[in-house]
């Protein structure tokens, strides 16, 4: 969480942005978003170009007191991914915020994706285009036929580049957390990253920092080549990359594992994840098959006989625990503070086109 100084420095940045485009009453925009401590800043900063007609929190990223502040400013709504996918309930949820008007959406994952042909064609108003922050969002739009109407992807945007770098850090930070917090230790544990983009490149490296020994897997052979000449194992298969792993990293947004890939996770393995459980891990089809016990705080335990494992933070983004960002102190991180102090560690591309 931010100190007063940072958050007011944060939303002078935002007030500056804002001030350079003149207010667009006739534009309105929606706007799914992790509501993070420090995100109404930049909701404020939104409305203020085009007004906010509706908030969407991604349910797994909600903090308390965002929510309470920015609900006296903006409309908030509840997300769920399978409701906007049925085209006549996103066409209802868009009329009864903003019919008639020119719509932006701000998306996080692709969630407008399944329906946003019909929308372009049905909804009252008109929808000018859509804005999508991450890759896993970019390929559901890229995997569209056709684009009814503009997509600009951020997500592949050489200005987000510094961001994907400080999540891998802060991923590979909160993981370590976790894992001290039940008294284990990261190194002597080798690790297994599943996705080499952006982030899971600056995964790989931050544990190869902290002298853990890397496998990477990755769908596409050229980006298993980049890992290997970078200095990395390089795994052919998933099954490959999973055997032996202390700790697997899941950084593709698109089901890194699933319902039979958890059969090959090494007993006592770690699962981390950078993004939502419903786009990394098929856990729910192994309620049938496992028993799940807590661990401790924000660790569970699934065990069946002669197998067991541990899934962090529910499967879901294991930073957001901690912030979302690399904390160089214990201020809000208490499992990383308690981990400290046992072990006596000193702290310290544009648009989407067809």
């Amino acid at each position: 969480m931010l100190e007063d100084f940072e958050l007011n420095r944060v939303e002078a940045f935002f007030r500056k942005v804002a001030d350079r485009f003149p207010l667009v009453e006739s534009v309105s925009t929606v706007v799914i978003t992790h509501l993070l401590p420090e995100r109404p800043v930049f909701l404020r900063a939104v409305d203020r170009i085009a007004p906010v007609v509706s908030v969407l929190p991604k349910p797994k990223s909600i903090n308390a007191a965002a929510l309470r502040e920015i609900s006296k400013a903006m409309p908030v709504g509840e997300l769920d991914r399978a409701a906007l996918a049925a085209p006549d309930h996103a066409l209802a949820f868009l009329e009864s915020q903003a019919a008639g008007r020119n719509l932006v959406l701000l998306d996080i994952g692709g969630y407008f994706a399944p329906t946003l042909a019909y929308l372009c064609d049905q909804f009252s108003g008109q929808i000018s285009g859509v804005v999508e922050d991450t890759e896993n969002g970019h390929q559901r739009y890229a995997a569209l036929a056709k684009l009814p109407c503009p997509v600009l992807s951020v997500a592949r945007s050489p200005l987000k580049e510094p961001e994907d770098f400080l999540v891998g850090q802060s991923v590979t930070f909160s993981t370590e957390a976790l894992i001290r917090s039940r008294g284990d230790i990261l190194n002597g544990r080798p690790a297994t990253v599943i996705g080499y983009g952006k982030i899971g490149r600056s995964i790989a490296s931050m544990l190869h920092a902290k002298n853990v020994g890397v496998t990477v897997y990755d769908s596409d052979p050229v980006r298993r080549a980049q890992a290997l000449s970078q200095g990395f194992r390089s795994a052919s298969t998933l099954a490959q990359a999973l055997r032996g792993a202390g700790v697997i990293i899941c950084a593709t947004g698109n089901l890194a594992l699933r319902e039979d890939d958890f059969a090959a996770v090494a007993n006592g393995a770690y699962i981390a994840s950078v993004t939502s459980s419903d786009d990394e891990l098929e856990l729910a089809a192994l309620d049938a098959l496992y028993e799940r016990t807590s661990a401790g705080e924000y660790i569970t335990r699934y065990a069946r006989t002669g197998h067991y494992f541990y899934v962090l933070a529910d499967g879901n983004a294991v930073n957001f625990l901690h912030g979302a960002s690399v904390v160089g102190r214990c201020r809000g991180a208490a499992a990383a503070c308690d981990g400290r102090r046992r072990f006596g560690e000193r702290g310290g591309r544009g648009a989407v086109q067809r």
